[in-house]
């Protein structure tokens, strides 16, 4: 005989919440969750950003205002890439989707470089086009960790390396890697880390770091890649900074090229490297950077990219081809002489300015340094010094809180990057600011 319509659907729907993962002991199902931002959201904004937007409002309302707090290369591209970017746009192509890890001449173009820089012979087919290197990292995050897996990188270092994995899930632990190593992760570090927190899975390395510059030697590179692969734990490589580094840092164990920076791969292709277009070539907001994938992640990260971003910037990819020509090299280069420029007159003034504990500024464009006991001691925090001085002064540091959860509010970190002018004139303006 049929069942009753009605007996059938009560007993559907007792059988539906009988089988709910998330049921009580007594098959009734919780409240829903509130509508509202996810847990996962929950990570700390990016300071930087939050002041990139003061100054915006600042120079709105009529004020000069000197911007010493982002990594932004005040050059610009390279002239051969704005030539190119101007040809495709003025032909009016149509800028259709491409591969999800990105045009084949960008791919090959970016292997060459690892032969023309490191003598590393790269599969194309390894390289990873992304939206910057922040889609490297969300890609390269979510092939290589589950969520809980613990992750380690050096405090001080960059926040969103923290804030990207915390958002999926990992448990990020940061090991305190100060002035006696350099900044620098070391295996006695690492080896700490676990006994402290459990193994690891994954470290990331930072060469030169963001924010105090400094860069791990050959030698260095070469034990922490060893370390990795021994524990299995995945190394990852932040390269972004490579080719911005100074003549009057040499370390013991340099070889002819280590001057740009050791590329991980030369120790171990079981590493992700990350880089970008937007140091060393002047180009961050054109959000084109790229991964080397390691060969066992390749897969996982095309099926990614093809979901989280379906491809990078389609002209930016056409037009950062020709960054590799010899007139883009020759141009960047000139562009890191400016920085140099910059960095020497900085460190000539570092006296005037009272500023101490300062890293060594090996590469990249930062200095990163407490203000001085007196500033300290009269703001209180680094937060609140920077915030004095760009509301009176109209000067743009950042705090160290976005790079270092423990000390970071005693530090600040000032990008050298707008060149030798902007840094000139802005060291005359904090002098004057902290006489009052």
């Amino acid at each position: 005989m049929a069942e009753h319509p009605a007996h059938s659907t009560a007993h559907s729907t007792a059988q539906r919440t009988e089988h709910r993962p998330d049921a009580d002991p007594a098959g009734i199902a919780p409240a829903r969750r509130p509508l509202g931002p996810s847990s996962r959201s929950q990570v700390p904004a990016f300071e930087v950003m939050t002041i990139l937007g003061r100054v915006s409002e600042l120079r709105a309302a009529g004020h000069d205002v000197v911007s010493l707090c982002a990594g932004e290369p005040g050059g610009g591209a390279p002239a051969a890439v704005n030539a190119r970017a101007a040809e495709i746009h003025a032909s009016g192509r149509a800028l259709n989707y491409t591969p999800s890890l990105g045009i084949a001449e960008l791919r090959q173009a970016i292997a060459g470089h690892y032969r023309n820089w490191y003598g590393l012979d790269v599969d194309p087919a390894r390289v990873a086009v992304t939206t910057g290197s922040s889609g490297a990292f969300m890609a390269g995050f979510l092939a290589a960790f589950n969520a809980g897996d613990r992750v380690a990188m050096a405090r001080p270092g960059y926040a969103a390396y923290r804030n990207i994995l915390t958002a999926l899930g990992c448990q990020v632990v940061e090991i305190d890697a100060g002035a006696e190593v350099r900044y620098q992760p070391t295996p006695a570090l690492l080896e700490q880390a676990e006994a402290d927190h459990g193994p690891l899975a994954g470290l990331i390395l930072a060469s030169p770091n963001n924010p105090t510059g400094t860069m791990a030697t050959r030698a260095e590179v070469a034990v922490l890649a060893s370390w990795c692969r021994e524990n299995r734990v995945r190394l990852v490589s932040d390269e972004i900074y490579h080719g911005i580094t100074y003549a009057d840092t040499p370390t013991p164990d340099d070889e002819p090229g280590d001057e740009r920076g050791v590329c991980a791969w030369e120790y171990s292709t079981e590493a992700m490297v990350i880089s970008s277009f937007s140091k060393y070539w002047g180009m961050p907001g054109w959000r084109i950077g790229w991964m080397l994938m390691p060969e066992d992640l390749a897969g996982a990260i095309d099926g990614l990219s093809g979901s989280v971003s379906l491809c990078p910037p389609a002209a930016a990819q056409y037009a950062a081809v020709e960054a590799f020509a010899a007139e883009s090299y020759a141009a960047c280069d000139e562009q890191v002489a400016g920085f140099a420029r910059a960095r020497a007159l900085l460190l000539e003034n570092q006296e005037r300015l009272g500023w101490t504990d300062a890293a060594p500024a090996d590469g990249a464009f930062y200095f990163y340094a407490k203000p001085g006991e007196r500033m300290l001691a009269k703001y209180g925090t680094s937060t609140a010094y920077c915030e004095a001085l760009l509301e009176q002064a109209h000067v743009a540091l950042t705090p160290g809180t976005d790079f270092d959860t423990a000390h970071g509010d005693q530090y600040i970190r000032l990008s050298f990057a707008a060149g030798h002018d902007a840094v000139r004139e802005a060291i005359e303006r904090i002098v004057a600011f902290q006489r009052g």
